[in-house]
Formats: structure tokens, sequence, C-alpha cells
């Protein structure tokens, strides 16, 4: 029996990666106007079906419930009225961004008259693999679809019944536009081999794979993977307070940071302030996390000051809580910060806060995360916020992209060469 799931699922993932490298042909030269008629199609189906789409995901939340999850895994989860129109928004933000394909990237001449141009093009085919956010299912399939590419989706079985309530939206929009409905696939089934056939490539159908979920779920990726890899390793983001810092805006940022939103990827796990201001910074910024719920686990030094807070281990300074929880400590200036954060962070996001323009210029020179802020909340740390129309992730990799991925990030560049007879010598 078990044989015959494994030969089901594999025969029904080779069909979906059929679909989807048929569905690229034509998506890859599909014309601006049409992707943009099929988004807006899309938002309209969202929109219209917002009520479908929330009874989906009031099953999800039950099963989880009952799972008995974290409270931020809930956060995560949860769909509104508010959060479905934000969905449907974030996709009509993509069709009013510039369509990459076809841009000319770079050109220039030769001195034997050649001329040459670097132009975006689709990658083809990319595979998102993704847990709990059911919102991502639009966001993924709305970026993919702007940049030319088709796109097979993988959520977690957590959120099965909210995505494909999304799904079925997007397939609407497609089929409003006439574009190729398998140009946007949900993975059907919650088998975790479904993950193992995409991560094979599908016989060749997959170009690139896209994790975005758990430490588990990267690490299984980055060592199965047969295919070339967007890496989204987990968010363990620092803020740093200098000894230059405005109090109360450390105050405000530092909080903003951490509660507003405890299980996205930008939310802080570690705070560090300058040990000089441990006397006028330390307890007001440590308070004010424990007024809004959170717990705070702090170093010895720390605890002395401040009795009543739990005591950190060294595990707590590798930890992405994605939890009301954060670490605390004080550390030697500037120097100390870039020491730590060069030893622990996960290259996602780090936050300074200071006044003193040598100090933020060493943050941003000697730190090599993705996104580095200065006297802002690491919660900016999002496609949509950068201006991006949203993103499927945060890429922490060095190759092709790294921060958030959106439409550029989702293409690849040739080379055009235009001559007029030249033969070369």
């Amino acid at each position: 029996m078990l044989d015959q799931v494994k030969t089901d699922i594999d025969a029904l993932m080779a069909e979906i990666g059929r679909n989807a490298r048929a569905a690229a042909r034509p998506l890859a030269i599909a014309t601006a106007t049409e992707k943009n008629r099929a988004l807006e199609a899309m938002a309209a189906e969202i929109f219209a079906n917002r009520e479908a789409i929330l009874a989906a995901n009031a099953i999800d939340l039950a099963n989880a419930r009952e799972s008995g999850v974290a409270a931020s895994f809930i956060d995560r989860l949860t769909l509104t009225p508010e959060r479905i129109d934000g969905i449907a928004a974030a996709i009509r933000d993509i069709a009013d961004l510039k369509d990459p394909v076809g841009d000319i990237i770079a050109e220039w001449d030769r001195p034997n008259g050649l001329h040459i141009e670097r132009v975006r093009t689709p990658l083809g085919v990319i595979g998102v693999i993704y847990e709990s956010r059911p919102n991502v299912t639009a966001d993924a399939g709305a970026l993919c679809l702007k940049a030319g590419n088709a796109v097979i989706l993988r959520g977690g079985s957590d959120s099965v019944n909210s995505s494909q309530a999304i799904h079925s939206c997007l397939v609407a929009g497609l089929k409003a536009a006439g574009l190729p409905e398998h140009a946007i696939q949900y993975v059907p089934v919650t088998d975790r081999a479904a993950v193992g056939a995409m991560l094979s490539g599908l016989n060749g159908s997959i170009d690139v794979i896209v994790p975005r979920g758990g430490k588990s779920l990267v690490a299984r990726v980055q060592s199965e993977a047969r295919v070339p890899v967007f890496a989204h390793l987990e968010g363990l983001c620092h803020i740093y307070v200098d000894k230059s810092a405005d109090l109360e805006m450390a105050k405000k940022i530092v909080l903003n940071a951490k509660m507003r939103r405890t299980g996205v990827c930008g939310a802080a796990e570690t705070l560090l302030i300058d040990r000089a201001v441990a006397h006028t910074h330390l307890t007001p910024l440590v308070e004010g996390l424990v007024a809004a719920g959170c717990e705070v686990r702090a170093t010895d030094e720390i605890r002395a000051r401040i009795p009543g807070l739990v005591a950190a281990s060294e595990q707590d300074w590798s930890t992405e809580y994605l939890d009301a929880i954060i670490s605390v400590s004080l550390v030697d200036g500037i120097s100390g910060a870039i020491e730590h954060i060069n030893r622990w962070s996960s290259a996602h996001t780090e936050a300074v806060i200071a006044e003193d323009a040598d100090v933020v210029e060493r943050f941003f020179t000697e730190i090599d995360s993705a996104i580095l802020v200065h006297n802002a909340s690491t919660q900016f740390a999002d496609g949509g916020e950068f201006g991006m129309g949203g993103e499927i992730g945060i890429a922490t990799g060095k190759m092709h992209a790294r921060g958030p991925v959106g439409v550029e990030q989702l293409t690849s560049f040739k080379y055009r060469v235009r001559g007029t007879g030249q033969v070369r010598p």
C-alpha cells in the first residue's frame, strides 16, 4: 500500500511538473497587459470570495488549536477580513510594478562595433515550499506570474484549506485573462514525499526552489535539493542600542521590532545595549518589553541590575523565538555589537539605533547581513515595505538573490549581441 501511495504521488508530481513546464513557455512571452489583467482578476476573485477563504481558514485554525501550537504560530496562520483585503491589495500592488521581463539591465558598444545588451528573462519554473502562512500562496503566485514564471506551490499541511481557497482565486484570474491555468499550481497532497519530488527537480521541470519556513525545512531543502535554491534561513535579527542613541526613539523601536508581530522573520530576537549607557538605557528598555508581555532572557550582569529576569543560556543567542521572548546582553560599544552579531546572526536583518555617524558607518560596513537598518524597526524587513510589491521571502544567501525576493529577483538574464557583419579574426 505504501509503495502504491508513493507511486501515485510520484505520478501526480511528474504531471504537475510537465504542466508547469508547458505553461512556462507562453507565460515567458506574455505581455505586461496580459499578466496585469490576470493579477487584477485574481485580486477581484479574492475580494469576492472572502467568506469562503475565511471559512477554510477557520478549519485550519481549529485543527491548529487542537494540536496545541504556539500563539505566534496561530498568528501566522490566521486570516481576517482585513488581512484578506491586504492580500488582494498586495496583488494589485504587484500589477502596478514595472514588468521586469525584457528590461535592458545594461548595454554597451565594443570597439569592433558590436552592441551588447544584458536583458532580463524569466527563470522558468519556480518551486515554492512554505509553512503556515496562507498569504504566501497569493504573494508567490502573483510575483512569479509578474516575472513571467510558472510556479508550483507546496504549502504546509497546517494551512492547506486556506491555501487551496486562495489558489482557486488565482486560477480563476488566470483563466479570466486567457493565460494557462497551470501557470500557478498548488500541490494538493500533504505527504512529505511531494516535497522530495520537488527537490529532485521533477525530471528537469523545476529551475529553482524557494523555501520559506523553519530551520528544519530550509535545512532539508538545502541538503536534498538537486536544483538551485534561494536560501531563506531563520530570522535571527539583532538590535544594537549605542550610547549615542536617543532613548525615547530606542524604546519605541525596540518595542515595535519585538512585539508588533512576534511570528514574522523580521522580529528582533536579540537586544544588545552599549555598556556605557547601562545606567540610563537598560532599565527603561527592558521594562518596556516586560510591560508589553515579553519574556526577557538576560545575562547575569543584567539580572544583577534588574531582578526577576530569566537567565539567558548560550543557546538563546542562536534561537529564533518567533514568540514574545527576547535575549538581552550588554556589549562594549559598536565593536562589541559587531563581534556578537557576526558570531550569532543568521545574516537576515540587523538594526542600529545611534546618532553617531561613525558608529552607523561601522555597523553598515562591518556587518554582512542581507538587510541593515539605522534608527528604524527590523520589522521593515519586508518586500512590500521596500516598495517591491511583496516578496516570496528574505534570501540570506549571497548568490543571485539577497534580501527581499521580489519580481526582479525572480528573473535571470541573457545577452543580446547586435552586429553589422562582424567576424572574429
